[in-house]
């Protein structure tokens, strides 16, 4: 299943969004106002909950300095992984886009993917946080 969301500029250096991407703990300041749940496990890792869905945690899989930040699923039973790409507009303007890539039946694709598509369009909205 993929999904991506609109892309989102931002008044930024692509290495300035690359620097919060891969700074975790800055996750919490993109989450949802209906989150229950944030926590820092590690420096690459971190575990969130909203309201009505499971605990899902998240670990930095892959970092392209300036350009891409991929996280994963930190377990092997549902993965799936959610990358942020990140391209230079201008000196101090950035472009960000946002896409999910996850296996799942079609079941499972067919539940979550409401859901998954709202919280990515939630991130990509508070990127003007940065």
């Amino acid at each position: 299943m993929h999904i991506e969301v609109a892309k989102k500029t931002l008044q930024k250096s692509n290495q300035e969004v690359f620097d919060f991407l891969t700074d975790i703990k800055n996750f919490e300041t993109l989450m949802p106002d209906n989150i229950d749940k944030f926590e820092v496990l590690d420096e690459k890792t971190f575990k969130f909950a909203l309201s009505g869905m499971p605990e899902i945690i998240l670990r930095l899989k892959e970092e392209y300095p300036h350009d891409k930040v991929v996280l994963g699923a930190a377990s092997d039973k549902l993965p799936f992984t959610l990358t942020a790409d990140i391209n230079s507009v201008s000196e101090n303007e950035s472009e960000v886009g946002l896409s999910f890539e996850g296996q799942f039946n079609a079941m499972m694709a067919m539940m979550i993917k409401s859901p998954i598509t709202n919280f990515m369009e939630t991130l990509s909205a508070n990127m003007g946080k940065i």
